[in-house]
């Protein structure tokens, strides 16, 4: 192996290192909310070169990314930019389009739910959806900077929201693989 090849390989695994960074511990009111979830994976969306946010899922031991839908887990989003609470909402409702179908009724309650939930935000705040599956709490609890803002009792509201990211028909599919790069199956994607 050359030195150029050697090295090559030596930078791109440090990349590789330093793109699934490992928080430190699980955040404070992610172990509140759940405290048997570990970090699975982060990420980072750019849309043409502008930092969006950073993601990090956080999942219970068992998670399958082909049944997220069946699992707890909870979603961290880091803001890189100001965004205006109707932006978030309008972009999450066309996101939740390309997961699946619902009526205009449905977008119209959930509009208004997300909007109750979701402030507008600064660059460095964060927006965390914890996945609450079963019973009456089914559906997604809302943090803000680690408090309560909202929720929305409500599995397929949860099913579609959370599909804006690990759904295979996200509209960021090598965000997806980052979140799930530990939940591959050997020799295959998930």
């Amino acid at each position: 192996m050359t030195r150029f090849a050697a090295a090559m390989a030596l930078g791109l695994v440090c990349l590789a290192l330093s793109a699934k960074a490992m928080p430190a511990e699980l955040p404070a009111e992610i172990r509140a909310e759940a405290p048997a979830l570990q970090w699975l994976g982060s990420a980072r969306l750019s849309v043409w070169g502008f930092k969006v946010y950073d993601a990090s899922l956080f999942v219970a031991p068992g998670f399958r990314a082909e049944d997220y839908a069946r699992h707890a887990f909870a979603l961290e989003l880091r803001y890189l930019r100001d965004f205006r609470n109707e932006d978030i909402v309008r972009r999450s409702i066309e996101e939740m389009r390309r997961v699946g179908s619902f009526s205009q009724a449905q977008a119209a309650q959930w509009t208004a739910a997300m909007r109750q939930a979701f402030p507008d935000v600064r660059a460095g705040e964060r927006i965390t959806g914890v996945h609450r599956i079963g019973g009456a709490d089914a559906g997604v609890r809302f943090l803000t900077n680690g408090k309560f803002s909202g929720e929305i009792r409500d599995a397929e509201f949860a099913r579609l929201f959370f599909g804006i990211w690990l759904a295979p028909q996200t509209s960021e599919p090598a965000m997806r693989q980052e979140l799930l790069t530990g939940t591959a199956p050997q020799g295959g994607k998930p």
